[in-house]
């Protein structure tokens, strides 16, 4: 079985040429092209729909490689529109995983600083810009999120999603 890092790499080799595609280094941080949205299940959660938006969190992304709050705290099925603000000079982004996937993909990350890539748990903010992110956290646990353009993640530009089960 081919590990979840290799298949990500595939994955983005496969889709290079899509004009959904987004590098790390785009300096607009916008889309381009006509995206489609993918509702695959991850563990944890899967991409929102905007009219089923039940909260919006403000994150800015700071240039001292902190995002601010660094600590959110949700409820199982809520789906929430994240707001990045990059109030900085960099690039940054904000991508949503489990700490093994992010540690896998920050590592990718390291080897191939400008791969291009585009999914729903992640958005791409230029210096100045703004992005979102909506996502359904349709599993309670304890989620990460982080900046992994080369080196921001290792410089501590990452936080913490708490999904509080709801009871039935």
């Amino acid at each position: 079985m081919l590990s979840r890092a290799i298949a990500l790499a595939v994955l983005i080799a496969l889709s290079a040429s899509s004009d959904a595609v987004l590098a790390h280094g785009d300096e607009q941080g916008a889309k381009k092209g006509a995206v489609v949205v993918s509702k695959e299940q991850q563990v944890w959660g899967i991409a929102g729909d905007a009219r089923s938006v039940k909260r919006t969190i403000e994150i800015r992304m700071l240039d001292a490689m902190r995002f601010s709050p660094d600590r959110i705290e949700v409820r199982q099925g809520e789906t929430i529109r994240f707001v990045l603000s990059n109030k900085g000079k960099l690039t940054h982004e904000m991508v949503i995983g489990t700490k093994k996937t992010l540690d896998e993909h920050a590592a990718l990350m390291m080897k191939f600083p400008t791969m291009e890539h585009d999914e729903p748990w992640m958005t791409h903010v230029g210096p100045g810009k703004s992005g979102e992110i909506i996502w359904n956290f349709n599993r309670a646990g304890e989620f990460e999120f982080a900046c992994l353009i080369a080196g921001h993640y290792q410089a501590g530009m990452k936080g913490n999603i708490r999904v509080v089960s709801i009871g039935i």
